[in-house]
């Protein structure tokens, strides 16, 4: 007898054989498999260390010079994720584009393990920036984060933007900070555009960005939902998963 899951894994393979604009929204589920934790679990980044929660609050971040040179020693000696590599996950949906099925990736996440895995930068949105690049919080500079981390490590232990003297910051939206208004518009207009939005490692809670879920559906697009635990959502997709991520996705990309 084919099992619950069995039948939902094909049921969802065929909306994603039908569908011919897929928009994609993955959170931090995704990047579980590739030893990224979460952040309030457990053994979650800030549940072990405070420190590193009040270095995400941009108030904080400004106004505590110490805050600041802890936060860059951390990442100068490769704590924050140096080495993560893309999983299974963030490789399957590569296949995706390659179909000629992807319209846009939304993501949640600020690894670039999307990217690194081989989807195609002009396809990702960001919504919450990244952590692999350093920009000024004064002025437009921007730079691939090693180019600071490299100041750290040659002894300046809060490098300043070399072009204005200015704060600087990995390029993540820190609470505080608002959400960047172009990425916010790519995201809607994905969502407007699609004939499937497939909903990953996310729990679907955080606002505003959980909100391209409804409109794709209000729009008549089918919706999937892959994720660990149930989401707020689930009442308006076609097809939900609770089952690994990693196990999962190959076998319904095709």
């Amino acid at each position: 007898m084919t099992s619950s899951l069995e039948s939902s894994i094909a049921a969802a393979a065929t909306l994603i054989d039908e569908a011919s604009a897929i928009t994609i929204l993955t959170g931090a589920g995704i990047s579980t498999d590739s030893g990224i934790p979460d952040f309030r679990g457990p053994n979650g980044l800030w549940t072990k260390n405070p420190e590193a929660e009040k270095a995400s609050n941009i108030q904080y971040y400004m106004a505590d010079p110490e805050l600041r040179a802890k936060n860059w020693a951390l990442r100068a000696e490769g704590a924050l994720w140096a080495n993560v590599e893309p999983n299974t996950g963030h490789r399957s949906l590569v296949r995706l584009e390659e179909r000629g099925k992807l319209h846009t990736l939304i993501t949640q996440n600020v690894d670039e393990l999307h990217q690194r895995a081989g989807t195609s930068e002009g396809k990702v949105v960001e919504i919450h920036g990244t952590t692999r690049k350093v920009g000024c919080l004064e002025c437009d500079y921007a730079a691939d984060m090693e180019v600071a981390l490299d100041r750290v490590r040659a002894g300046e232990p809060d490098p300043s933007c070399p072009a204005c003297g200015g704060i600087l910051k990995s390029k993540t939206i820190s609470f505080g900070q608002n959400l960047v208004e172009g990425d916010l518009l790519r995201a809607e207009t994905a969502a407007l555009e699609c004939d499937l939005m497939l909903a990953i490692g996310t729990s679907l809670a955080v606002s505003p960005i959980n909100r391209v879920v409804p409109v794709a559906a209000q729009q008549g697009a089918k919706v999937v939902i892959v994720n660990g635990e149930p989401t707020g959502f689930d009442g308006l997709a076609a097809v939900v998963i609770n089952d690994s991520i990693s196990d999962v996705l190959p076998k319904i990309v095709g």
